[in-house]
C-alpha cells in the first residue's frame, strides 16, 4: 500500500552551513547510522535507526530504545551500505516519496554510490531526490517541469546512456532537440532564469543537479 506522505532518510554526510533540508510535519523520518547526528543537532528525534551502528554510541542507542524507537540493527559485513538498506524499507513501506537528506561528503565511493541509488528498477512511478539544503540530485526517466530560483546551478548529466532529443526551457544556454553523452560535459554549469525549468527528452536517463547560490556569494 503506497503513502503520499514522505519519508526522508537522514545519511551522514555533510550539512552545509547557512543550508538545511525542508521538512514536513508529516514526514517520516529515519536514521541511517551516523545520520542520527543530524537529527539531534535540529532537535529531532527519528522514527526508526537502522543500520550496522557503528557510528552510534551505547549511550545514544541506550536513548533511542528508552524512547521506544524502532531499531534494525545490521551486521557490519554486508553487501548493502546503511543508506541501502534504509532506501529499501521505505520502499517496502510504500513511500511515494523519498528524500535522502545530507547524501555528501568527503567520501567519493559513497557519493557516487548514494547518486547510483536513483536507478532502482524499484523506484519507479516514486519520486527520489537526493539533497543537503542547497544541492538537490534527481534522476529523470521522463521530461519534466521541475521548481528552480533565478540563478540556480543547474547541471544535466546523462547517465548510463545518451539523453537523446532533450529541449530546455528556462535555462540561459538552452538546447533544442540535442543529444547529451554520458561522456560529455556539456550539460554542466547552466542556470536557472526563473522559478522553474522544462526539461523535455525522448530518450535516456537524465541526472539533475541543482545548486542553490550562497546568498551575498
Amino acid at each position: 500500500m503506497q503513502t503520499e506522505n514522505r519519508a526522508v532518510l537522514f545519511a551522514n554526510g555533510q550539512a552545509r552551513p547557512g543550508f538545511e533540508v525542508g521538512l514536513l510535519p508529516d514526514d517520516f523520518l529515519v536514521a541511517v547510522d551516523g545520520g542520527l547526528r543530524h537529527l539531534k543537532r535540529l532537535g529531532l528525534k527519528p522514527h526508526l535507526l537502522i543500520g550496522d551502528l557503528d557510528s552510534v554510541d551505547a549511550s545514544e542507542l541506550a536513548e533511542i530504545m528508552d524512547a521506544g524507537i524502532e531499531v534494525q540493527r545490521f551486521p557490519p559485513a554486508k553487501d548493502q551500505t546503511d543508506l541501502e538498506l534504509a532506501l529499501e524499507y521505505a520502499v517496502k513501506a510504500g513511500y511515494a516519496q523519498i528524500v535522502i537528506a545530507y547524501p555528501f561528503g568527503d567520501r567519493v565511493d559513497h557519493t557516487l554510490g548514494n547518486l547510483n541509488l536513483l536507478a532502482r528498477p524499484d523506484l519507479a512511478g516514486k519520486t527520489l531526490s537526493l539533497e543537503d539544503g542547497q544541492v538537490e540530485a534527481r534522476l529523470l526517466n521522463t521530461s519534466a517541469c521541475l521548481p528552480t530560483q533565478a540563478g540556480d546551478l543547474i547541471s544535466l548529466i546523462a547517465w548510463g546512456a545518451p539523453v537523446e532529443g532533450i529541449t530546455t526551457k528556462g535555462l540561459e544556454y538552452p538546447l533544442n532537440h540535442e543529444t547529451l553523452a554520458s561522456w560529455q560535459t556539456r550539460g554542466i554549469s547552466n542556470v536557472a532564469q526563473a522559478d522553474s525549468i522544462e526539461l523535455e527528452f525522448k530518450s535516456g536517463r537524465l541526472l539533475v543537479i541543482r545548486t542553490k547560490p550562497i546568498s551575498g556569494g
